[in-house]
């Protein structure tokens, strides 16, 4: 294990676009290169996006690995292993980290069968042991249960960091470097893929990650149809919909909406809880929100304990008021 050194984080682009989780990682990576007085190395893939590369010197790398690739614009999961598992196996790091996105998933998935290395997926927490050993905390069982992974023995250790866990790093302007184009084979860069295009989900509703405001619903709308009221509110102030996994689970709304430990993990400026009692399964993906609003009839309701206002009273007529109100205050 001694010839594996330094830190490095998979740089995610989209339509070759540096994606905002990439931020999150560098400074999560950063956070372990100091512990561990080891070296920042970001590593991206893209076709003609070397300026993007360079600039992330500037929100803390040390060392930036670009490797130019017609085929990386988009997203080939087999090529992209390849590339980066060679890249792995000629600068040994201790550490690779990457997103529990889409696209992180089926690469580190791939990289980790390669590399014949075992990976810890979905993380919610990453830190340090007294050793300088990596130690991260995820889910499992459905949820019920937090795991502490420790990596004892393979080296890199390869792990993926939910989104919106951890902020992003903030920019340096006085941060600045040369970016290294290391040599491929022509292998790892040739895919069986062929990407033929690429559309959005969600018919142009504000995405639930990227929000700046968030209204969620629970139990206590009573029926899937009250869910209604729900993205009226929404909508009228610019935000997503959220939900519980109860609701979820119930069939009331699509997976792609709940929030949660094995949901998805959020932090916009403001977030609605309506009818929701802060089971701690929904808590831990949302208590890091700017600030919470939490609407519920139980005085005693565990969400009450993380808003930042609570309203006690029936939603159905408290969220109803609030849309009217939103929409005209901001909509005149």
């Amino acid at each position: 294990m001694s010839d594996h050194n330094g830190v490095w984080i998979f740089a995610q682009q989209k339509n070759n676009k540096i994606a905002n989780v990439t931020y999150e990682l560098l400074n999560a990576g950063r956070q372990l290169a100091d512990g561990r007085s080891s070296k920042l190395t970001a590593v991206v893939f893209g076709s003609g996006i070397e300026d993007q590369a360079a600039d992330l010197f500037k929100y803390g790398a040390d060392e930036v690995k670009y490797v130019d690739n017609a085929e990386f614009a988009g997203f080939v999961d087999d090529a992209y292993a390849a590339t980066l598992g060679h890249l792995i196996e000629q600068g040994k790091p201790e550490i690779v980290i990457g997103s529990a996105t889409f696209y992180g998933k089926a690469l580190f998935a791939r990289l980790a069968a390669r590399l014949k290395c075992g990976m810890a997926a979905d993380c919610n927490g990453i830190g340090l042991k007294d050793d300088g050993s990596l130690v991260v905390t995820k889910p499992a069982f459905g949820g019920n249960v937090w795991l502490t992974v420790v990596f004892p023995e393979k080296r890199p250790q390869i792990m993926t960091l939910r989104p919106k866990v951890i902020a992003e790093a903030a920019r340096d302007d006085s941060k600045s470097g040369s970016v290294e184009k290391p040599d491929v084979p022509a292998e790892c860069l040739a895919s069986k893929m062929k990407v033929t295009g690429s559309s959005g989900t969600g018919g142009g509703k504000v995405s639930l990650t990227e929000a700046d405001v968030i209204v969620s619903g629970g139990r206590g709308l009573k029926a899937p149809e009250n869910f209604k009221m729900i993205e009226e509110l929404a909508d009228a102030v610019g935000g997503a919909v959220g939900a519980s996994r109860a609701v979820v689970d119930a069939g009331w709304i699509e997976y792609s909406h709940q929030v949660g430990q094995t949901g998805k993990t959020v932090n916009p400026k403001l977030y609605v809880a309506c009818g929701i009692s802060g089971a701690i399964q929904h808590l831990v993906g949302m208590q890091a929100s700017g600030t919470i609003v939490a609407v519920n009839r139980d005085k005693d309701a565990p969400i009450f304990k993380v808003s930042t206002y609570g309203i006690i009273g029936d939603v159905f007529e408290i969220v109803p008021a609030l849309t009217e109100k939103f929409k005209k205050e901001l909509q005149g």
